[in-house]
């Protein structure tokens, strides 16, 4: 190599350390939404259409009692050509697994039980479970610990029969405040049925979620989109890119730990040109742009 050819190369590497997120790689990320954000006021399957039209392949669910409507459910969903991926677990706000009363507990019990057939009934990978409440109405965060454990698993049974995995959230619960925490409430399952739903957007108040999900790896089985902001004491939620999340460093950081499952917006519901825009705003994302 001569001084001319040098010196062209050591620019032309100056240049790349200076944008290292100009071209970004786009992330191998599939783009979901929650069936809840879909337009209320549209038959099933037009209401799926609109979710495919505005850019998203995969769709996550609720937990849904009634065989009619999970029947309806996974025929508009193979219509339109939308995957269901996950499921929402509905029980555990209103029967969380770690109260000291046994019927709260067997509720919900019930309500994962119902959600983990749901999944596998709709070809879904996951459910979303908040393990446990800590509070004086429940229990105290040590409890809160060894009780949720103890009854997902008796659930890990089923989830391996079915082929479905607890996908464990963190949220405003008062429990898992850490990724620490967090990793080491799934690693001590020492089971493959029981992984992480990461939300970029809960941790934020007491984090960064691009720490949470360095720190998380491997363990992460699906990740929630959303965005929120913090100012003079106020907390909201915002649209994508408005809020305080670093989209580039998260960009970053689900690069490095190989994440390569559905990213699914938990926004609020809106129409046609609502969603194309919040699918627009993933894209950003994935491409390793702010939003």
């Amino acid at each position: 190599m001569n001084r001319r050819e040098f010196i062209s190369a050591t620019a032309a590497g100056a240049a790349a350390l200076m944008t290292p997120f100009a071209k970004a790689a786009r992330l191998p990320i599939r783009k979901g939404v929650l069936i809840s954000m879909l337009p209320g006021d549209l038959p099933l399957l037009e209401r799926m259409r609109v979710a495919v039209d505005a850019g998203f392949v995969d769709l996550e669910c609720q937990t849904v009692a009634d065989p009619k409507e999970a029947e309806a459910i996974k025929t508009a969903a193979g219509k339109a050509k939308l995957r269901i991926h996950s499921v929402m677990n509905m029980a555990h706000w209103a029967f969380p697994l770690n109260s000291p009363d046994p019927e709260v507990v067997r509720k919900g019990m019930e309500g994962m039980e119902t959600s983990l057939r749901n999944a596998h009934f709709w070809g879904a990978e996951t459910v979303l479970l908040v393990p446990a409440v800590v509070g004086p109405k429940y229990s105290y965060y040590k409890d809160a610990w060894t009780r949720s454990q103890k009854q997902i698993r008796t659930l890990l049974p089923l989830a391996e029969e079915l082929k479905v995995v607890i996908a464990i959230e963190e949220v405003w619960n008062k429990f898992l405040l850490s990724p620490l925490e967090h990793a080491r409430y799934l690693d001590e399952f020492q089971s493959p049925w029981v992984k992480a739903y990461m939300d970029v957007g809960n941790v934020v108040f007491y984090g960064y979620p691009q720490d949470w999900i360095r720190t998380l790896g491997k363990r992460i089985a699906k990740l929630h989109l959303k965005d929120f902001r913090y100012r003079n004491g106020k907390t909201e939620w915002v649209a994508l890119g408005e809020g305080d999340i670093d989209w580039i460093e998260v960009h970053r950081a689900l690069a490095e730990a190989g994440y390569s499952g559905t990213a699914t917006v938990e926004l609020e519901g809106g129409d046609a040109a609502y969603l194309s825009e919040v699918s627009r705003r993933v894209d950003t994302i994935l491409e390793g742009q702010s939003a």
